[in-house]
């Protein structure tokens, strides 16, 4: 039985991802996240929304975080695909633009659901239970699904455009620092912020994420969630629309 093209390119790309580096980034940075954050702001005494422990609270948030971290790998891979010659040469196989793009998308999907496991499985071994049902563990995979794809062609777009090494690894670095800092990732929006970041978490696509997780999570799933997961559907819809236009148009290699 031959297996799909896509299969192949998602086998392919894991492959490449899969090495100690890469792991340490894309699971072992949020995993310190959580244990040293968790414990160390719990330490202050700082409790999360609701009368939760800081840790409970902490939990969803770097699940959802783990989208922003998924998406850097398609973004990454096509950078360097094209940059050493390599998607010129899948190109000139049996695979077309359309599925390499499907390929590293559904890589970065992968991704972002196993690293989100990853950190519920932390979490269980550090708060001995988590009382997530299978209804509230689907609405969390879903809206981790919504949040990968979107991060995923973000950096694709920025990949697609940024043909500087040290431009595109800089610009990447700055996006994941503002966007996973400017959300409720680690605290909750406070009137008490400056306007500016009030209206910087409001749009940012990991809030709306990082919300809907962890209302699943605490079993406080709101209208509001459902009306920012609904926003985020449309961003991802606009986001997927100008990563697959400009990587059409983009060189397949630098040379």
């Amino acid at each position: 039985m031959k297996v799909p093209n896509i299969l192949r390119l998602v086998y392919r790309n894991t492959l490449v991802n899969i090495d100690p580096g890469s792991m340490i980034i894309l699971i072992g940075l949020p995993g310190l996240y959580l244990v040293f954050f968790g414990f160390g702001f719990q330490s202050l005494g700082s409790g999360g929304a609701g009368g939760t422990s800081y840790l409970s609270y902490l939990t969803p948030g770097i699940m959802a975080f783990q989208s922003v971290m998924a998406g850097t790998t398609g973004g990454s891979m096509l950078w360097a695909d094209r940059r050493w010659g390599m998607l010129s040469q899948l190109l000139m196989g049996p695979y077309t633009r359309l599925q390499y793009l499907l390929g590293i998308m559904l890589t970065s999907l992968l991704f972002g659901l196993v690293g989100a496991l990853v950190m519920l499985g932390v979490a269980v071994a550090l708060l001995g239970s988590v009382p997530v049902g299978p209804v509230a563990l689907l609405v969390m995979l879903g809206t981790i699904t919504l949040g990968s794809i979107f991060f995923g062609a973000l950096m694709l777009l920025l990949s697609a455009l940024v043909k500087s090494n040290t431009a595109y690894n800089s610009i990447q670095i700055m996006l994941i620092f503002v966007v996973n800092f400017a959300s409720t990732v680690f605290y909750p929006l406070s009137s008490r912020l400056p306007l500016p970041l009030q209206v910087l978490f409001r749009i940012n696509p990991l809030t709306y994420v990082s919300d809907a997780v962890r209302g699943a999570y605490l079993g406080t799933f709101s209208a509001t969630d459902g009306l920012q997961l609904g926003v985020l559907a449309l961003e991802t819809v606009v986001a997927l629309f100008l990563a697959t236009r400009a990587y059409l148009r983009s060189d397949v290699s630098f040379e």
